[in-house]
């Protein structure tokens, strides 16, 4: 099913390129030797990481949390209006907190992409602190999604801050959500970022509807 597709796609593109990175690598070189590691670990592993799902989440967990820029992400997501008033706790919390939703509700999902082809483009101008990484991923019925990456250097290495996925900007729609949720909640930052697992499901429906 196409919407079944759509939705692994979706997950696939928004985790992938935050894999292995190290000082010396460029910022394509993170996106394009990572992607090929996520595909062969699922290749391998995909049968037990459907009957054991939970195996799953903690190997992503694993591999994502070093390398992304969660700090960024999550004072990003929560824009300067509402991250100035958090404290470093209640910042930390929505880290682990935007991570571990991610990994739930998207995990299945990239169980269900079966690897009908990626293409990572050229590399780009990386002589800044920012840059971007350009893929094409094929779908079944020849189906043609493009990915952006943002990337920006921290502490000397390429770290993932955005992706933008069939012209969908992740980064936006998870401040959006984010403050229509401190609307609902009546600025309650704590029952914002608690709840965020809620939040997360509605804004991949969101996306989802978004792709079809």
């Amino acid at each position: 099913m196409m919407s079944i597709l759509r939705r692994g796609l979706l997950v696939l593109l928004a985790v992938v390129p935050l894999w292995a990175n190290a000082a010396d690598q460029t910022a394509h070189d993170v996106v394009d030797r990572t992607t090929k590691e996520l595909l062969a670990d699922l290749a391998a592993n995909k049968e037990e990481y459907k009957t054991n799902p939970n195996a799953f989440y903690d190997a992503l967990n694993g591999i994502v949390g070093p390398v992304v820029d969660a700090e960024g992400i999550a004072k990003s997501i929560m824009t300067v209006k509402y991250s100035r008033s958090a404290s470093p706790a209640q910042i930390k919390t929505f880290e682990e907190n935007f991570k571990r939703s991610l990994m739930k509700f998207y995990g299945n999902a990239l169980l269900e992409y079966n690897n009908q082809g990626i293409t990572v483009s050229p590399a780009k101008d990386e002589s800044g602190d920012r840059t971007s990484v350009d893929m094409v991923v094929k779908g079944s019925g020849g189906a043609v999604y493009p990915v952006s990456y943002t990337l920006n250097k921290v502490n000397g290495e390429w770290k993932v801050r955005n992706v933008i996925v069939n012209g969908i900007n992740i980064g936006k729609l998870f401040r959006d959500q984010f403050a229509d949720a401190m609307q609902r909640n009546g600025n309650d930052l704590d029952k914002t970022i608690n709840g965020w697992d809620g939040e997360v499901a509605k804004a991949k429906e969101a996306t989802q509807s978004k792709s079809q």
